[in-house]
Parts: structure tokens; C-alpha cells; sequence
């Protein structure tokens, strides 16, 4: 039987239609993914199938059917059978979606007993059983935490148990491990290949990242501009694409095995140093409260060069990048930036100065993980990219206009766009305004600190071609910070692995793909996604073996 009907689906916004005559079935049990870049349409079609278009502006036509039930037609007391009871769904922000007031168990306690009237002390243990069995160790004390006092991948696995707790027999994630790191978003997909097994419940994953459809799903359904594009089993379409826009898509995804060819730059004698840290460490709280967020890391980079940073969640990688733009200030370690000395507290403290720090530190830029919390609302993209120019003392307006639309026209962007601000903009051309910010002080080195973690793979492939560019012509050192191997290897020349705090391994970057020596760095390389299935599926089993190891 079909546990999901979509027959002619259409939804407008306004003067757009984001879903455009998109039809498709789902039979009980099986798993399909809906695969495509941003604007595609791909959330639109699952809040549609909640009904979570109601009351809204959008106009919403043809047939939607969910376990028998028009979520467009249905009654109030219908459409809260179906929320939880028929099908959950588990967003992509978790810290949004669970409210930081109420402790994570209380949460899902209250959804238990709002579709089954269960007791409140059935209820709270309905809680700690759904939480143990998403893998939440000590699931009886973490159920009394808040959301704020579990890690990213702790608080997706909560929206799961959440949506488990009534059993639903559809489980539609939008996007549940777009914001999490290698190895938990490896976790999260082993967690629902095996909530599907024992539950037998169906899955609509919506998703971006190819790798993680092959990892997830029995049919991919591939969108474009709110139409279907291509449908099949995902080994075949992901194997065999027969539409230009698949492959286009495919051809766009970086792949952790994919050795990349060297350019005449590269092959070429390396430059000088332009940063070098030696045992640089980073404390956070006093006494014996402290904890080292970097622990003597001690690096190089040179002109022309990529160094690539690598890790889990929490391993230090931020922290490190924000000491090398002086964001923040070593508590021990020596930072040289081309030639000058930037002493630690605990060097200043003895007597180290501060001559020409700030010079240094505008050779060192940062390009934000998110654009859109590091550009003001309030100001437009060309008074955030103009700001730089500003603070080392330039006052003619007319000069600064003037380069701020060369910065523009470099990064790809219209320079008529210097009035628009960031909400008017798509994320990977806000990424692109952070780039032109970090170029406006023309410096030596630029740190990138996930700059392409939030973007599709067509988007994130324009992003990595334009950095790439960036250093090719300028001349340009970049630390490329990210939990996204593949990514990693597409534009590095060396890699650093780090894990709680501390360099594990370091060398050129096909030494440590193709050769890891580290049991941390094996264990990174197995829990990327694959794109052929079979593969993932060796992953997988090679995954568990890491972890009995």
C-alpha cells in the first residue's frame, strides 16, 4: 500500500511556485530521498505533506495524501492524528525546535501525552525509553537536561526520540545533518538505517548532500525549480544519472577518494612563511575549572598555499583559527605573522609588547562560517565590505565606492548590488560578501572557518572554485577550517587532523587520505558518505568494526 500519495502537487507563494506539478508515491516501509539544491522546493513538499502550509499565504493545489488523510481537507482533530501519530517530522535546527526553557525529556513527554492522553508518570518514562533508544547514554538523568546542555548531534538524536515516542509510520527529516560534523552525522544515519529495521516505519529524507541520500534511502527523487527531474532505485540514478541536471548535480559533489590535479603554482618551489604558531594553547575557565580548547599546536603556512584543518565538533578548529586572525589571544604559545611576534597573555605578561600587532593582524582575514550573523541587517553588503577599507584610514568615499565594486565584480557579485542588504541575498552569495569583505584588507591570509558547511554542492563547488581562484591569482595563504573531508581534500595541499585540541596527524594531503596513521584519521575517512550505496553500505560495516576496535 501506498503510505504517501502526491498527485499534481503545487504550491505559490505569491508570484512564485515553489512546487510545480510534482507528483509521487511512497509505499509503507520504504525510504525515499528528495535530493536538490536550495530553492529547490524540497522543504516546501514536506511541510506540505504535514499540512503546515495552512493558514499561510501559500496557495496549495493538486492531491496530497498521508496514510489515507488530505492534511490540506482534514479537521483539526484529523491533522493532530496525522502530526505524530501517522507522521513526524524531525527539522533541520534542533536547538530551534526545541524550546530552551523545558528540559529535553519534559519535551518529548509533552507530545506522548498530547496524542495518546497518557498518564505524566507513563509519559516521562515514555521519554527516557525513546531517548535510550537513540543511543542518549544514562537516558533516565540527560531527560532532566536542557537543550543547551547537549552537543548538536545529542540534541538531533532528542528530535528523533521525540518523533519516535508515538511510533509513527512515517518519519520525514528535513535536512536532520546539514549542521553536524562527519562522524556524528555518520551516527545519525546508522541510527535511522536502524530505526527503520525494527520499526518498519517509511522515511522521506530531504537533503541537499547527495552522499547522504546513498547512505539513506531505496529511491532518490531528484528536484529543480519545484519540478521532478529524475526518479529511480539510488543506486541506479546515482550510478547511471540519465539527466544532464543529475549529473550536473553528481558531477558537483566532492569526493573523499578524488585525487586532485595539481596546478603549475602548485608544482612550483613554495613560497615564504606568512604564519607560523609554535605551541600555541588556548584555556578556557580558571583553577582546576579549566579546560584546553587548543593544547601546543605549532603550524605553518606558506604563501600560495592551502592548509587545510580538520575534525569533530569541539576538537578545537574554531578556536585555533579565531587565535590566528586575533580574534582571540593564546593563553602560552608563540603566533608570527610574516615577520612579526604576537606574544600570548602569559608572554605579555613578562614583559612581551604589542609593536606592530595590529599591521600583522590586518594581514590575517576571516570568512565566517555564517554570513548571515556576521553581516549587520541593518547595513548594506557594500557598507559591511566598504568597512576594512575604513579602519585602516581610507576617507575618500569616492575611492572607497570605487573598490568595494572591484571587490563585487571579483567575488562574482553586480557592483549595483553595494545598496542591497544580506536578507536579499541567497547564502552562497552572502558567502561570496564575506569574501570581499576579507579582501578589502588585501591580506596575505585569509582563515576560512566552514565557510561552505550550510551550502548545497552546487553552490558550495562555486564558493571552493572562487577561494581556489582567489589564491591562484592574489597570491593568497588560506586555512581552510571544516568537518567535511571530502571538501577538505578538494583545496588543500596539507591537512592538520585535529582532536581535543591537539594535532593528531599532519602531512600532504594524499598522505594522509590515501595513508592515514592515525587510528582518529581512519576512523574520520570511514564515516564520510559514500555515493554509491554498496559502498556506504561497506562504510557502514566498517564503521562498527571501528567502534568495537
Amino acid at each position: 500500500m501506498s503510505l504517501v500519495q502526491v498527485e499534481d502537487l503545487t504550491v505559490e507563494f505569491g508570484s512564485l511556485k515553489a512546487v510545480d506539478g510534482l507528483s509521487f508515491e511512497l509505499a509503507e516501509g520504504a525510504a525515499l530521498g528528495l535530493v536538490g539544491e536550495s530553492g529547490s522546493g524540497k522543504s516546501t513538499v514536506a511541510a506540505a505533506l504535514l499540512g503546515l502550509h495552512r493558514g499561510t499565504g501559500a496557495r496549495v493545489g493538486g492531491g496530497v495524501r498521508v496514510g489515507g488523510v488530505d492534511p490540506g481537507e482534514a479537521s483539526e482533530a484529523e491533522l493532530r492524528r496525522l502530526r505524530g501519530g501517522t507522521a513526524a517530522m524531525v527539522f533541520q535546527d534542533p536547538l530551534s525546535s526545541l524550546d530552551p526553557y523545558y528540559a529535553v525529556g519534559d519535551q518529548i513527554a509533552e507530545v506522548y501525552r498530547v496524542h495518546t492522553r497518557a498518564s505524566r508518570k507513563a509519559a516521562r518514562a515514555r521519554a527516557v525509553e525513546v531517548l535510550d533508544r537513540v543511543g542518549i547514554a544514562d537516558a533516565a538523568r540527560r531527560a532532566r537536561s536542557r537543550p543547551h546542555e547537549f552537543s548538536g548531534g545529542m540534541r538531533q538524536r532528542a528530535l528523533i526520540a521525540m518523533a519516535l515516542a508515538c511510533e509513527p509510520r512515517l518519519l520525514i527529516a528535513d535536512e536532520p545533518t546539514t549542521a553536524l560534523d562527519v562522524t556524528v552525522q555518520a551516527q545519525i544515519l546508522d541510527l535511522l538505517h536502524t530505526l527503520r529495521a525494527e520499526t518498519g516505519m517509511g522515511l522521506l529524507l530531504v537533503t541537499h548532500d547527495v552522499g547522504v541520500a546513498a547512505e539513506s534511502v531505496d529511491d532518490v527523487l531528484v528536484m529543480r525549480g519545484g519540478r521532478a527531474v529524475e526518479r529511480g532505485p539510488a543506486g541506479e540514478v546515482l550510478r547511471a544519472p540519465r539527466e544532464p541536471y543529475t549529473r550536473e548535480l553528481l558531477g558537483a559533489v566532492p569526493r573523499v577518494d578524488a585525487v586532485r590535479a595539481e596546478s603549475a603554482e602548485r608544482k612550483g618551489e613554495p613560497g615564504e612563511i606568512v604564519l607560523e604558531a609554535t605551541d600555541l594553547r588556548r584555556e578556557f575557565g580558571r583553577g582546576k575549572r579549566s579546560v584546553a580548547a587548543v593544547d601546543g599546536v605549532s603550524l605553518t603556512v606558506r604563501a600560495g598555499e592551502t592548509l587545510g584543518v580538520v575534525g569533530e565538533s569541539g576538537s578545537g578548529k574554531t578556536t585555533l583559527g579565531r587565535m590566528l586572525v586575533g580574534l582571540l589571544e593564546p593563553t602560552s604559545g608563540r603566533l608570527r605573522h610574516g615577520g612579526t611576534e604576537q606574544a600570548g597573555r602569559a608572554e605579555r605578561a613578562g614583559g612581551a609588547g604589542r609593536t606592530g600587532r595590529r599591521g600583522a593582524v590586518r594581514d590575517v582575514q576571516m570568512v565566517f562560517q555564517d554570513p548571515v550573523s556576521s553581516l549587520n541587517p541593518r547595513r548594506s553588503i557594500g557598507e559591511s565590505v566598504a568597512d576594512p577599507l575604513r579602519a585602516r584610514g581610507d576617507r575618500d568615499e569616492r575611492l572607497i565606492r570605487g573598490r568595494v565594486a572591484e571587490l563585487l565584480k571579483r567575488v562574482g557579485l553586480e557592483p549595483a548590488h553595494y545598496g542591497r542588504y544580506p536578507h536579499e541575498f541567497s547564502g552562497g552569495q552572502r558567502q561570496r560578501v564575506g569574501i570581499a569583505r576579507a579582501l578589502a584588507a588585501e591580506p596575505r591570509l585569509i582563515v576560512c572557518d566552514e565557510p561552505v558547511s550550510a551550502l548545497d554542492v552546487t553552490t558550495q563547488a562555486q564558493v571552493i572554485a572562487l577561494l581556489d581562484e582567489l589564491r591562484s591569482e592574489l597570491g593568497l595563504a588560506l586555512v581552510f577550517v571544516a568537518h567535511d573531508l571530502a571538501v577538505v581534500r578538494q583545496v588543500s595541499d596539507r591537512v592538520a587532523v585535529m582532536r581535543a585540541g591537539r594535532i593528531v596527524e599532519t602531512g600532504t594531503v594524499d598522505e594522509v587520505y590515501d595513508a592515514p596513521q592515525d587510528p582518529y584519521t581512519r576512523s574520520l575517512l570511514a564515516a564520510v558518505p559514500a555515493l554509491d550505496p554498496d559502498v556506504a553500505a561497506s562504510r557502514r560495516t566498517a564503521r562498527r568494526e571501528l567502534a568495537a576496535a
